[in-house]
């Protein structure tokens, strides 16, 4: 399957540049080789910077897949630029490669310590690189299915408690760094355990997917997050939200799923379910308060169960 894929080319020669970009190019998915297909399979989306600094900012606003970095560069060389790419979190996963006129042994053994996954000594050959970078492209086509199996539920293939988790962490520290307000929700999906008794698992099963789909089909803003929190109940992070913003979100949310209709199993005529919801907000002030949220959340969900189900309360 093809794929699109970032490249950051780091060099401060324009020929090299080029002659780098036209490489890739050529040999990209969609470009006929002559063996009758690309050399390797995949588009590029081709990002240049002439500077260790220029980089630097480029991966924060591009978040390249792959850098392919000279090491001598103005001001900030690149050992210098790997340095400070391996010691972010955000950063330090993005592979680079190498190529550089520096050609003895120790730079080599310096490049790579600093965490480059391949060092090309220049001039280079164009097979050997486009062999080395497929090679690196597996990897991160094997990371990446890795990543979703571990940040996905298998079942409704929405986010996952652990995705949830790390979104929350990230979108809590910059509400508290920008004083933004922050919204969350707890969904459960109600008398969840007689659609299993009366219909069976299977259709249970169709039931989860289906509210999971709903629930995220709903959501509007690309910062917005549905995530299965266990069982029958899922989560829903709304970044830089206000309280009666959430809560007109949260009765969108009740009445799709009460409207949806859910394939019935074996020929069996579809049946609905309804959800109830519990909504809290804040604009933090310390990067703690997320469990407590949660907890004004599920607090909230307790008292829309307990007054009649299928409501919002917040």
């Amino acid at each position: 399957m093809e794929q699109k894929l970032k490249i950051l080319i780091v060099d401060d020669s324009l020929m090299s540049l080029e002659i780098l970009r036209s490489m890739l190019l050529k040999n990209s998915a969609g470009v006929v080789g002559s063996q009758g297909e690309a050399r390797i399979p995949y588009h590029f989306d081709i990002i240049v910077a002439m500077s260790g600094e220029e980089a630097l900012e480029k991966v924060r606003a591009e978040k390249p897949d792959l850098i392919i970095l000279d090491i001598i560069l103005p001001k900030m060389d690149g050992f210098e630029f790997l340095n400070i790419l391996k010691s972010s979190e955000e950063t330090q996963g993005i592979p680079v490669i190498v190529i550089s006129g520096l050609d003895n042994e120790v730079d080599e053994e310096k490049g790579l310590l600093l965490g480059a996954v391949d060092y090309v000594k220049k001039p280079f050959k164009e097979n050997l690189v486009l062999a080395r970078m497929s090679t690196h492209l597996k990897v991160i086509d094997q990371i990446r299915i890795i990543e979703k199996m571990s940040m996905y539920d298998t079942l409704t293939n929405i986010p996952n408690r652990q995705n949830f988790n790390i979104r929350a962490k990230a979108d809590g520290g910059r509400a508290v760094r920008e004083q933004t307000p922050i919204s969350v929700m707890i969904i459960d999906i109600d008398h969840f355990k007689k659609v299993n008794d009366t219909h069976g698992h299977q259709q249970g099963d169709i039931a989860l997917v289906k509210v999971a789909e709903t629930i995220a089909s709903t959501l509007r803003r690309s910062s917005d997050l549905a995530a299965r929190w266990g069982g029958e109940e899922f989560v829903v992070l709304l970044p830089n939200t206000l309280h009666e913003n959430a809560m007109h979100i949260a009765e969108i949310i009740r009445a799709a799923v009460e409207q949806a209709s859910i394939p019935g199993v074996d020929g069996n005529p579809p049946l609905n379910v309804t959800i109830s919801i519990g909504v809290a907000s804040t604009t933090p002030d310390d990067t703690s308060f997320m469990a407590d949220l949660l907890k004004e959340a599920d607090k909230a969900l307790y008292t829309a169960k307990e007054t009649g189900r299928n409501k919002v309360c917040g």
